[in-house]
This record gives structure tokens, C-alpha cells and sequence, in this order.
């Protein structure tokens, strides 16, 4: 558990980190490292483009440390950089977005990793990582708002800043930012799906349960009957989406009885049900990471699935390659 130092050590550090003390600016900065990064993925939907850009904010921040005014708000000065940083980089990006349905470089983040953004006594005003602010459908949605929108919204909406606050840090007056704001909430209300429960429900665990038996044992209709009519497949980064049963039973037809044994393990990415999969292709001996399907789940049936491949898979505390159940391996629970 972290301890929470004195308001005299804190400023302390502080002081000393803006004078130039390296080991300072590091101690400093590392304390938010996990709450920036979550922040930067909401902004740009990528948890490895996150990483860059949390590294990013360091280096603008130690740049410009003279520009720190003082005073508690060195959390909220990291925060603006940040916000800005991850504003110039959405403006790099080639791709203009049209469909939530269509964004490649949308990735995961293990809920694991925002277990660690929980409040604790060292930073009070954390903000939880509610599952409403951090599932897939909410930030695919918000990649298609022009990136001063998306940042309005996250400032005002998830981490509940002031509008004079928002305006502030985004070089913005105080309308433009609420105008931002209530666009922005519109766009959102229109094209974001039914938002889902704010806690996983055993009903949830249950699905995936049967949904992984289902896929070990390549029943495809076991699996398809877990499934909602208008269920959608797609799989980031590549353009491909299975729309209805229909579509996804012949994908899984063609996928569970092909290439060889699969075994799947309970997880959670983004608040939400997940399954890590591993294949052994026939005449081989081993389990290799294969990939990771995140589930939405709608009224008892899985309504959407997102399939990624498995590079995160250390970032989940996932092995390369899986022992198999029969060597005594317990998946561990969601």
C-alpha cells in the first residue's frame, strides 16, 4: 500500500523537481504515471500510443517546469500537458473516423492495470475507473469526435473538471469549451450503444463460462446460442466485421473446427467480460497465445465481441504459452 506524504513533503518534492533535481521530477511524475496513462488512452483509444504519450507529457513537463505556477495543482498541470500532447498527436493521424465500428488502432487495457487508478490515501482525488468511462463502445465512440471535443468531454465529463478549469487548459473561452462540450454529448448519445451495468454481474461470469466451454469444445451451437440476432464481430486492426448470427456462426464454423485444440482463460479488459485464447495446432505439443475476445453484453446474451490479437497479453499477466488445464493450470477468474 502506498503512504501518503505529508502536504510539507509533497511540496518539498515538488519544489525541488521544478528546480531541476532530476531524481525529484522522477519521484514526482512516477506517482501519476498509471492515472495519466488511462487518461491518454481514453484519449487516444491505443494503449501502446498511451504509453508514448505519457512518456511525452514527462519530457513537455520537465521542458517547461518553469511554467508551473505552484501551489497543489502540479496533478492538474500534468494533466493539461497531457491533454494537449495527446491533442497534437490525434492531429497526425492520417485516418479520418466515420464508424465506431472502424477504428484500427482501438486496443484493450486490462482491468488489472486500472485496479491501480484507485483512490488511495497518497491521491484522495483520483478518479475511479467506472466502467462507463472506460468500455470499448464509449471510446470508439469518442475517437470520432475532432480531438478538442473528445478533450472537453473527458476533462468535464469523466474526470469532472470545472469549465473554467477545461477552458484553461485547452487555450479555450469558457463558451467555446461548453459548446465543445454539448456537441460532443450529442454525438455520444447518438452513436454510442445501451450503456452497460457498472459492475460486472454473475450473469456475466456465467456467459463467459459457457462461452469458453463452448469454444474448447468447438460447439458452434452452443456458442451461437449465447449470442444476441444482431450480434457483431470485429476485430482491430484489421477491416473486418461480422454482422448477425448468421455471419457469425460461418466464422465460427470455420474457426473452431480448423486448425487445432483451443483453450481459453477468464479475464477483464475495459470493465468487461474477456477471454484469452490459446491454440495448439495439431501434431504440437504446446498452447501459444492466439488472442483475446472482449465481450458487451446486453440482457443475457452476448451482444458484441471485439477480438484482438495477443501482443498485450504480458500486459494482462498472460503467459505466451499456456500449460493446458490438464497440467493443473487454474485460469484465473474474471
Amino acid at each position: 500500500m502506498r503512504t501518503a506524504p505529508s502536504n510539507t513533503e509533497e511540496d518539498a518534492v515538488v519544489t525541488a523537481a521544478l528546480a531541476g533535481d532530476e531524481s525529484a521530477f522522477a519521484t514526482v511524475v512516477e506517482r501519476h504515471r498509471r492515472e495519466l496513462h488511462v487518461h491518454c488512452y481514453r484519449m487516444l483509444g491505443s494503449f501502446e500510443e498511451a504509453e508514448d504519450l505519457v512518456q511525452e507529457t514527462f519530457l513537455r513537463a520537465w521542458r517547461r517546469r518553469e511554467t508551473f505556477e505552484g501551489g497543489t495543482l502540479f496533478r492538474a498541470w500534468l494533466y493539461k500537458i497531457a491533454t494537449n500532447a495527446c491533442i497534437d498527436h490525434s492531429r497526425h493521424r492520417a485516418r479520418s473516423i466515420s464508424s465506431f465500428a472502424d477504428i484500427p488502432w482501438l486496443q484493450p487495457y486490462p482491468d488489472r492495470l486500472l485496479d491501480q487508478v484507485a483512490p488511495s490515501d497518497a491521491e484522495p482525488d483520483a478518479v475511479v475507473v467506472g466502467r462507463e468511462t472506460i468500455e470499448l463502445a464509449f471510446l470508439a465512440v469518442i475517437q470520432m469526435l475532432p480531438p478538442k471535443q473528445r478533450a472537453v468531454l473527458i476533462l468535464r465529463d469523466v474526470l469532472e473538471w470545472p469549465a473554467a478549469e477545461t477552458a484553461g487548459a485547452l487555450d479555450m473561452t469558457v463558451a467555446s469549451a461548453n459548446s465543445a462540450l454539448q456537441r460532443a454529448r450529442a454525438t455520444v448519445r447518438e452513436q454510442r450503444p445501451a450503456r452497460p451495468a457498472t459492475q460486472p454481474s454473475e450473469v456475466e461470469r456465467d456467459l463467459l463460462r459457457r462461452l469458453i466451454d463452448a469454444h474448447e469444445k468447438a460447439d458452434v451451437a452452443a456458442a451461437v446460442a449465447l449470442m444476441r440476432e444482431d450480434i457483431r464481430i470485429t476485430m482491430p486492426p484489421l477491416p473486418m466485421r461480422f454482422d448477425g448470427l448468421a455471419a457469425v456462426e460461418s466464422l465460427l464454423q470455420d474457426g473452431l473446427s480448423g486448425p487445432g485444440h483451443w483453450l481459453l482463460t477468464p479475464t477483464r479488459a475495459n470493465r468487461m467480460p474477456a477471454a484469452a485464447t490459446y491454440l495448439r495446432p495439431y501434431g504440437e505439443t504446446e498452447f501459444k497465445a492466439f488472442k483475446l475476445d472482449v465481450l458487451r453484453i446486453e440482457d443475457g446474451v452476448v451482444a458484441e465481441i471485439t477480438t484482438f490479437g495477443h501482443s498485450l497479453f504480458p500486459q494482462f499477466g498472460l503467459p505466451p504459452v499456456h500449460p493446458g488445464h490438464e497440467d493443473g493450470l487454474t485460469a484465473s477468474q474474471p
